[in-house]
């Protein structure tokens, strides 16, 4: 059981990190995690008086404050049109429709979950985090970084142009994912993201060729293959509970292939 002794709504992302600094204190997004955990928190710091839950969307970039939930992602149509359906596909698996009106952005971030459909996907876009006190930094820094008390404000992603896609393989409808694959290719380069290996999402580059054929729609299928068993052979994976690793290195191929095809498929090959 979760016993907390002291509650703030935040006035000021200043007021917030102060409050943070003390190892007793938590930032709370949609508390759908931490509650379920077994701990004592003396203050947990609110930032929903702050204005961070809204998707602002520019020429050039989307702007999603912390505090936006991950329904707001799936209904929000810049957002789905710009990914080709690919974050609202990351999103639409996650629990049901109450707990995505409650779970953050910021939450789902900034915790770098293995198991995050939401990271794995915005790690194959061009995508950056803004900190409190760290400043602009990408998102494949943030996740490679040691977990601090900064405050993750907002996330940001450029519209760099390409092709999306996002694939994951369950168990049950509504579990974490065994295995998930984001792709993201243009005529410049592509990457292929794989999460819930159960360890965190890695970010593996295509080669330049790859990408090219991808890109412009002369792959074949059997070239498809052979490129995702070769990318699936750079993806280290381990067991638990919900699969072994072997089989999720079988997945990886298999979801890589699939994601490819859905590429070309688009491209009307």
């Amino acid at each position: 059981m979760l016993k907390v002794k002291q509650y703030v709504k935040a006035e000021s992302l200043e007021q917030a990190y102060e409050l943070n600094q003390k190892r007793a204190n938590r930032i709370i997004g949609g508390m759908l995690w931490m509650k379920m955990s077994n701990t004592r928190v003396h203050t947990v710091i609110d930032l929903s008086g702050l204005g961070l839950d809204k998707i602002e969307e520019n020429e050039e970039e989307f702007s999603i404050g912390c505090m936006a939930t991950l329904r707001q992602l799936e209904l929000h149509e810049g957002l789905d049109a710009f990914s080709q359906g690919a974050i609202r596909e990351s999103t639409r698996h996650i629990v049901g429709v109450q707990f995505r009106n409650l779970a953050t952005v910021g939450g789902s971030i900034f915790g770098r979950f293995g198991f995050s459909d939401i990271l794995t996907c915005f790690l194959a876009m061009d995508t950056y985090v803004e900190l409190y006190k760290g400043g602009v930094i990408s998102l494949k820094e943030f996740v490679n970084r040691k977990k601090d008390n900064d405050i993750l404000v907002r996330l940001i992603v450029k519209k760099t142009p390409a092709s999306h896609v996002y694939l994951t393989h369950r168990n049950t409808k509504t579990d974490f994912p065994v295995l998930a694959v984001a792709l993201s290719v243009n005529e410049t380069g592509g990457k292929v993201v794989v999460g819930a290996r159960p360890a965190r999402a890695l970010c593996v580059p295509m080669k330049e060729e790859w990408s090219q054929s991808i890109s412009n729609g002369s792959c074949t299928q059997e070239e498809a293959e052979a490129i995702a068993a070769e990318l699936a052979k750079q993806i280290p994976t381990g067991s638990n509970t919900r699969a072994g690793a072997a089989y999720r290195s079988h997945l990886a191929k298999v979801l890589i292939k699939r994601g490819i095809l859905k590429l070309l498929e688009e491209r009307g090959q």
